[in-house]
């Protein structure tokens, strides 16, 4: 469910440029604590990086479709190992990426 126009997509895009990933994606692979600590994460900072480690047995595009398919979390994009995700915060005081959104 893609919900994020051209317009979106390029500004979430360059406003992840400068982010750090704060996520990673190992052996264990994505569990479902994984998962809600990923969505308690978006809630505050809304835009984030996840790292797909090379020892992962997972690649990128699979954590994409996991997410996709599972989740109501946004993929903005995909780059090598480097998944960069959106998820509008429930919290109005949190929503500052969302409101920049709005106006575009």
């Amino acid at each position: 469910m893609n919900l994020l126009n051209g317009k979106q997509k390029k500004f979430l895009k360059a406003s992840a440029h400068h982010l750090k990933p704060i996520f990673q994606v190992g052996k264990e692979g994505i569990s479902d604590k994984w998962v809600e600590q990923l969505k308690f994460a978006l809630e505050k900072r809304e835009l984030l990086k996840v790292n797909v480690l090379q020892a992962s047995d997972f690649e990128a595009n699979d954590v994409e479709a996991y997410l996709v398919e599972n989740t109501d979390i946004e993929v903005v994009q995909v780059i090598g190992h480097v998944l960069v995700l959106y998820k509008k915060s429930s919290k109005i005081e949190n929503r500052e990426i969302s409101l920049q959104l709005q106006s575009l």
